[in-house]
């Protein structure tokens, strides 16, 4: 397990969402948006999983999985490997959902702001409609690359 530097953590808990690629069994990547619900430093990663479809399935046949975000206008963003397995639904604790619920509402009062403020009006907001969450995916760290260009990379 690779411990997560604090700038990436501070980084990736300004994400709304990171973009989850897995293996299916034919060995093509499969790409999926999650959350992330709680970073433990010493290099674990937990992410909802609301649908239990793809994603869960390639990570139980393939463990390894990578989870990638980026700011585009700081231009910066992180690639993190490792290794996946699901975590049975029993252990969603209530502070896992309370994170989860947190993000949903701060996601979907971003969206009603923007739109406000772009006055353009939307009638769908999908974070509402996203199933209660099931699924835990617990991700642990054994690689992180940064993705900005050599000379816009920091000091981690």
């Amino acid at each position: 397990m690779k411990p997560i530097p604090t700038v990436i953590i501070d980084f990736l808990r300004t994400q709304d969402f990171v973009v989850v690629s897995s293996i299916d069994e034919n060995g093509f990547p499969h790409s999926s948006a999650k959350a992330i619900v709680k970073i433990d430093p010493a290099g674990e990663i937990y992410l909802v999983d609301v649908y239990h479809g793809l994603t869960s399935k390639n990570i139980v046949n393939n463990p390894h999985v990578s989870i990638s975000a980026v700011d585009e206008h700081k231009f910066i963003g992180y690639c993190l490997k490792g290794r996946a397995r699901m975590m049975q639904d029993k252990l969603i604790s209530q502070e896992i959902l309370k994170t989860w619920e947190d993000n949903i509402t701060s996601r979907l009062a971003k969206r009603l702001l923007k739109n406000l403020v772009q006055d353009k009006g939307q009638g769908h907001h999908p974070e509402a409609s996203l199933p209660h969450p099931q699924h835990l995916i617990a991700l642990e760290v054994e690689a992180i690359v940064d993705l900005a260009p050599q000379r816009f990379k920091k000091e981690v």
